[in-house]
Parts: C-alpha cells; sequence; structure tokens
C-alpha cells in the first residue's frame, strides 16, 4: 500500500476543523464517508474472519506463556546440572528470571512505537522471528571459556523478551481495532486467554519430559551424575518454538487493521475497500498504482502527542492503564515465577533426600504443583472474564479483582504461619493460592491488557498499550528482584509471608488506580478516544498516483 502524501505536514498538527451538517465540501464528504467506514466495523457480524483474529494473536500469547513461565520449572532443572550444591545461586536465578521481564519491557515500548509509525501489520510476524530464534538459541546453549552457560541464557532470555515484548501491543491493537464493539472485550478476552493454556503447557511439557527420562534418571550411580536432567530442560525449553514456528505465516499475512490505513496512513479510500473484503473474505486488496486520495486529519508527532496527553482527562487514563499494570504484576510474576519456590516452601516439593530419586520426585511434584495452579486457577480465571466482560464490565471485573486479591493475599500473608502447621491447613493455603491465580485472571490481568487496546486514539493505541505494557513489567522486574533478595532473609524461604503481605497492599493500590478509567463495554473506539468525530476530517490532499516508486500528480503521464 502506498504511504506517500501531498499535503504540508504542518497542517496535520492542528486542531480538526468542525464540518457544517449543511458543507458538502470534499473535506466534509470524506468525513462522513470515514465515520460511515468505521461503524461497518463496528457494527459486523461476528465473523471467521474474527477467529482467524483470535487464533493467530492467541498462538503468540501461548507460545509467551509457555517460554515465559517454563523457566519457572527449568531454573531448577538447572540448578541439579549446573548449580552449586544442586541449586543455582540467588544471582543465577535472579538473572535467567528477571533476563526475559527486562526484554519484554524494552520490546513493549520499541513495538509499540514502530506499530504506529510504520503499521501493525509492517510489524507483525516480526516480534515471533525473534521469540523463535531465541528459543532455539536457549536449548542448544553451552559454557566456554569465557562465559559460563548461565549468562548465555541471560543474553538469549533478554533477545527472546524483546520479541514477547512485542507481541503485547501488536496483538492488542490488531484484535482491538478489527473487531466489532459488542464483541471486542471477548475477542481480546479470548487472544489473552491463550496465556493460561501456555502455562499449563509448559507444565503439561515439564511433566511428560521428566516422566520419559525417569527411568535413566534412576538408573544413575551418584547423585551428582545427572547428565539426563540437562536434556530435560532443554527440550522443554526448545519445544516452545513449535507454536511460534507454526503462526508465523499466518502473521506475516494478516491484512493491515482499516484504521491504521484510515486515521494514520490518511487513505480513507484503501479503507473502505480493505473493509469491505477483509470483514467477508479475510483478504485485501494492494494495488500499487492506484490513485491515493490523503486527508488532512490529526498525525502523530511529538507535539501532538503532548497536545492530547497533556490534557488531564486523557493524562489520567494513561496513569490509570500504567499503574493499574504495574501493581498487578507486582504479584503476577513474582507468584508466577517463583510458584516452585512457594510450593516447596510449604512443603509440597519433596527435597533432596534420597540421591537421584529424590531429584526426580522433587521435579515430578514441581511439575504437578503447577499443573494444579494453572488448571485450578489460571485457565478459569482466563474463562471467567471472556464470558463476562462484555456483560459486567471490564471496569467492574477489574475492580472486582484487586479487591479480592487484596483480601486474599491479606489472608496468606499474615495467617501464612498458621497455614503451614498441618496437612489440612496447607492444603487450605494451596485452594487460597489457586482462588489467588483465579482472580488473577477473573480480574486486571486480563483487563489491564484489555483497556489499553481501547481508550486511545489509533494514530497512539499501539504506543500507548506498550508505555501501559512495559509498566506492569517494570513491575515485574521490581518484583522478581525484591523476591530474590528478600525471600531468605532470616532463613530459607523465612520471608515468603512478608512477601505476600507486600503484595496484598499493591492489590490495594490498583483499586484507586482503576478509579482514573473509563468503561469501556459496548462503546466505540473513536468515542474512547477523547476526540471530536464530527469533522475529524478537517481539509483533503491532491489525489496522487504511485507508478515504480514514482509519485505523479493524477492525470499526468510518465
Amino acid at each position: 500500500m502506498a504511504t506517500y502524501s501531498a499535503e504540508k505536514s504542518s497542517s496535520s498538527d492542528s486542531q480538526p476543523h468542525i464540518a457544517k451538517g449543511g458543507d458538502h465540501s470534499p473535506a466534509y464528504v470524506l468525513d462522513e464517508r470515514r465515520r460511515a467506514a468505521l461503524a461497518e466495523i463496528d457494527n459486523a457480524s461476528f465473523s471467521w474472519f474474527h477467529v482467524k483474529v483470535c487464533m493467530v494473536a492467541g498462538v503468540g500469547f501461548f507460545t509467551d506463556a509457555y517460554d515465559i513461565f517454563a523457566i519457572n520449572i527449568a531454573s531448577t532443572m538447572l540448578g541439579y546440572v549446573y548449580g552449586h550444591n544442586q541449586k543455582l545461586t540467588s544471582n543465577q536465578d535472579l538473572g535467567i528470571k528477571v533476563a526475559t521481564p527486562v526484554g519484554t519491557l524494552v520490546g513493549q515500548l520499541v513495538f509499540g512505537w514502530l506499530a504506529d509509525i510504520v503499521g501493525r501489520k509492517r510489524m507483525y510476524g516480526f516480534e515471533l522471528m525473534i521469540i523463535i530464534v531465541a528459543t532455539f538459541g536457549q536449548a542448544v546453549s553451552a559454557s566456554g571459556h569465557a562465559i559460563q552457560i548461565i549468562g548465555v541464557l541471560v543474553v538469549w532470555r533478554f533477545i527472546m523478551g524483546v520479541g514477547i515484548g512485542g507481541d503485547y501491543p501488536l496483538s492488542a491493537t490488531i484484535s482491538s481495532e478489527f473487531s466489532s464493539t459488542k464483541i471486542r472485550g471477548r475477542v481480546m478476552a479470548a487472544v489473552f486467554a491463550a496465556q493460561g493454556w501456555g502455562n499449563f503447557a509448559a507444565a503439561l511439557v515439564g511433566l511428560i519430559v521428566v516422566s520419559a527420562y525417569k527411568t535413566p534418571l534412576l538408573t544413575e550411580d551418584v547423585v551428582t551424575d545427572l547428565n539426563h536432567v540437562d536434556y530435560m530442560w532443554r527440550l522443554l525449553i526448545g519445544l516452545g518454538c513449535v507454536p511460534g514456528a507454526i503462526a508465523l505465516y499466518f502473521r506475516l499475512t494478516i491484512p493491515e487493521t482499516p484504521r491504521f490505513t484510515m486515521d494514520i496512513e490518511r487513505n480513507i479510500q484503501q479503507a473502505s475497500q480493505d473493509i469491505d473484503t477483509v470483514l467477508t473474505t479475510g483478504k485485501y486488496i494492494d494495488n500499487p498504482d492506484a490513485v491515493v486520495q490523503r486527508v488532512e486529519a490529526p498525525k502523530a508527532s511529538l507535539k501532538d502527542f503532548r497536545r492530547h496527553f497533556s490534557q488531564w482527562k486523557n493524562m489520567k487514563v494513561l496513569i490509570g492503564t500504567s499503574y493499574s499494570w504495574f501493581a498487578l504484576d507486582i504479584a503476577f510474576y513474582g507468584l508466577g515465577l517463583n510458584s516452585s519456590i512457594i510450593l516447596q516452601a510449604i512443603g509440597f516439593g519433596s527435597p533432596v533426600t534420597k540421591g537421584v530419586q529424590g531429584v526426580y520426585q522433587n521435579l515430578h511434584n514441581i511439575c504437578v504443583g503447577n499443573l494444579i495452579l494453572s488448571a485450578a486457577g489460571l485457565i478459569p480465571g482466563y474463562w471467567a472474564t471472556f464470558f463476562l466482560v462484555d456483560v459486567w464490565g471490564r471496569k467492574p471485573i477489574q475492580l472486582m479483582g484487586f479487591t479480592m486479591l487484596t483480601i486474599l493475599f491479606v489472608i496468606m500473608g499474615f495467617g501464612y504461619d498458621k497455614l503451614n502447621e498441618t496437612a489440612s491447613a496447607k492444603k487450605a493455603f494451596v485452594f487460597l493460592y489457586c482462588l489467588a491465580n483465579f482472580f488473577q485472571n477473573f480480574g486486571p490481568n486480563t483487563t489491564t491488557f484489555i483497556i489499553p487496546g481501547e481508550v486511545f486514539p489509533t494514530r497512539y493505541r499501539s504506543t500507548a498499550h506498550g508505555i501501559s505494557a512495559a509498566s506492569g513489567k517494570l513491575g515485574a522486574i521490581v518484583a522478581q528482584v525484591g523476591f530474590a533478595r528478600l525471600v531468605n532473609i532470616g532463613g530459607t524461604n523465612k520471608f515468603v509471608k512478608h512477601i505476600l503481605e507486600i503484595f496484598a497492599f499493591f492489590m490495594l493500590t490498583g483499586i484507586f488506580s482503576t478509579l482514573l478509567l473509563p468503561e469501556t463495554k459496548q462503546k466505540t473506539l473513536e468515542e474512547l478516544s477523547n476526540e471530536d468525530q464530527e469533522g475529524f476530517v478537517h481539509g483533503v490532499a491532491a489525489p496522487v498516483v504511485v507508478k515504480d516508486g514514482v509519485i505523479v500528480p493524477e492525470g499526468s503521464a510518465l
């Protein structure tokens, strides 16, 4: 699609002129055509194209979650093979767990910005290539004279995190902009719910791999000879390439969203044609020799960005989406990347007291424990949001989730000692822990993904979503560093109860940040942008034709 324009760039930074009802100028006609095209998207019936968008975007989130949370199990395996006394040091464990959130933060900011500059379609798929290459790189990593394998893994996991970070704003924006108003929440929730299945798959693959190596593992002569565990973690992480490779073709061939074409490329004619074909066949026609009619409308720039977000009505929304995600990820990643430690802290995992038999039993129990947490808490929470997000609304679900999480973390934290005195009390702790996982996903973990994909103007939607998501990953980094530094104060895993109390405080603050957000249920993206849509198109540029990369006025001969 051609991206050239003949209008002066200075006009794009100006405020839109409101067209009068009796005005039939070209600008007025194009403005009406834009609104008619947007209405066609917003009122479209659910189709197989929407299913395709869910599947293509969802597979990426499945891969993301698998790759992120597989390290929860793999880090224990790495400790048996490369650690001192069969355990990674706190710095090594922190390094391989925090590298991905750091990379994710970078990817969310960079890809979010690029998607608003060069297009959603042009960037979609590149982030998946990064994930595939980095995941394979981890699986074949080895030590050398200059660097140990843990250092190599940290680098690869950072690179993988950059790709994962790109997936957040791209998938959220694409699924949001292609969806009709009445199903937008469920489409976005379905995409994000793939995370739960990725988490579950990581634990399931871990269990299968550990079970497959049970016999050779238990025939080892000495406890320090654990070569087969080296095969386990490589298979566990390396298999994360498979779903990404399957989805890559579909991501590279997905159409550009009509909203990007209309509001950022400012080509209403092409966007109208795309809507007619994309929503019915899922395909679009790209004619490089077509007449390109550009319109004058608000255009992304640093000046316009400052103008838009300097208004409190817009700034408070960005603060609300960013801090809510930050507070949520303090607990979500604090638990998610350390559930194996917490399971062992309450006596679920078996300590190594019986040689290699103990190694197998510990790994087996960690995998089973993560399966239970995923199946009993994570997955049901995602789908509860799916069924109710367009009925209850995003804001009530987020408020309810933060409230329930505050209560649960207070009980688990301040009642930690009592909940670990007997076997039945430990079962109660696991039940509360599963409830916390449930209300994270039937609550702010899903809604903090959905709301930033809805509440910002098209020209800043991906950028602002990336800023919000990056704030969440900052919370994940803070949580992981804090967990690693605090968990063993007073003895091994002795500080867990106080960490849970800290999580309760951040959940409480999340309630207040949610109050800054608007309810987005059953509202169009343009309504939520806080910009007047009447007269949004306030000028028209001379049509141009692009032939063989050369711009010529319409009707001219080369």
